[in-house]
């Protein structure tokens, strides 16, 4: 009997009936590692299956953005600001081109608002999309990615129609944007909504209820909402977690004064519910599209500024609710033309401090649920 106590209290002490212990084991997942949705490297510390710790390696895809944008004219940096969410690159402009604005004091027209709220709201869906489908595919569902990918195409034609180009747009400019629409583009906005629509309703039957993405998401990477302020998180990671902030209510901008936006929240605060507040968020944007095509004004698309914009000696900080989060763009002014400083505020590199928290205690299996539901862009984490 004292020998069996004996080889129980060596079991239980992680060292078996032959004297073998376990130990804690190091594991590299990325940077290669497609779910880690770009070059993010994460060194998981594991027992047995159980992530005891986890440490964040970034930098692999810093291009020097911020740096780029002081040497380069002030007008001449939205083409840059494409690359740093390069799903999200007409959110971004439009953050970078509000900071200029408010430093130098002036406003776009209500029509250049107007079609800033509605290409804006676009880019939110396709970036969603995205979210949406990746994150399907991460778990092993492959139909999601290609049913989301096929309507977030109708977006890029929508854009390469408006801007000439599909991805990266360079379609903002300070005062206003570059171009008007084109005879019937938002005739067929419009119906591209409608289709949406029904194709939103399609994807949520195929993954809302189904209880292998129910049991892989419910309850699983819990975040407090205490914990989501504390750690400064913004856009659906903070509104997943039952926190109402959402700047184009609570710090309205351009058109957002005048247009109502309903915040979806949920109190769940698992991978679960970030997904749901992205699909919700799908079809307010529909609706926030809808209402812009009704309501644009007429009336010219941007103000008349100098070719050579020299911003008058200062700083700003303007922001926007971009697809992850605030968007932010600090911004210094010597009175030169080109920007002293441009410091952005990404939202993925924000929410990506949270990740070890949300991984410690939960198994290897589990770590690809948690980091594709904070749907974080490498290119704006090492910008």
């Amino acid at each position: 009997m004292a020998i069996n106590q004996n080889q129980d209290a060596n079991l239980m002490q992680g060292e078996g009936s032959e004297g073998i212990q376990s130990q804690e084991m190091l594991l590299n997942m990325g940077p290669q590692h497609p779910s880690t949705h770009g070059v993010l490297r994460l060194v998981l510390k594991l027992e047995g299956e159980t992530v005891v710790d986890c440490t964040p390696v970034i930098g692999y895809l810093h291009r020097g953005i911020e740096k780029i944008l002081e040497n380069r004219p002030v007008m001449g940096g939205i083409r840059y600001m494409d690359n740093a969410d390069y799903l999200s690159p007409l959110l971004n402009e439009i953050a970078y081109a509000g900071a200029v604005e408010q430093l130098m004091g002036i406003e776009a027209p209500r029509r250049a608002q107007y079609i800033r709220l509605l290409t804006g709201e676009m880019q939110r869906i396709a970036s969603h999309l995205v979210a949406v489908g990746t994150y399907l595919v991460d778990l092993g569902a492959f139909t999601p990615i290609l049913w989301t990918f096929r309507d977030r195409e109708g977006i890029m034609a929508l854009f390469e129609a408006l801007t000439g180009s599909r991805f990266n747009v360079n379609y903002l400019r300070v005062g206003g944007v570059l171009h008007d629409f084109p005879k019937d583009w938002l005739k067929e906005c419009e119906a591209y909504l409608d289709q949406l629509d029904k194709n939103m309703v399609e994807l949520e039957e195929l993954i809302t209820g189904n209880e292998i993405f129910e049991a892989r998401t419910q309850g699983v990477g819990y975040v407090d909402p205490q914990q989501a302020i504390a750690y400064g998180l913004t856009g659906p990671m903070l509104r997943a977690s039952g926190v109402n902030l959402d700047l184009r209510v609570h710090r309205p901008y351009m058109a957002y004064r005048e247009v109502p936006v309903k915040v979806q929240v949920r109190q769940e605060g698992d991978c679960y519910a970030r997904y749901k507040v992205r699909i919700q968020e799908i079809y307010e944007s529909i609706r926030l599209c809808r209402v812009a095509i009704d309501k644009m004004p007429g009336g010219p698309i941007g103000t008349r500024t100098p070719i050579a914009l020299r911003p008058p000696r200062g700083e700003t900080y303007f922001a926007i609710e971009g697809s992850k989060g605030e968007l932010g763009v600090y911004f210094i002014s010597d009175g030169s033309e080109y920007p002293w400083r441009a410091k952005l505020r990404g939202p993925s590199f924000v929410n990506l401090q949270i990740l070890p928290e949300l991984l410690r205690g939960h198994k290897m299996s589990d770590v690809v649920a948690i980091i594709g539901s904070l749907d974080i862009v490498l290119g704006e984490v090492d910008r």
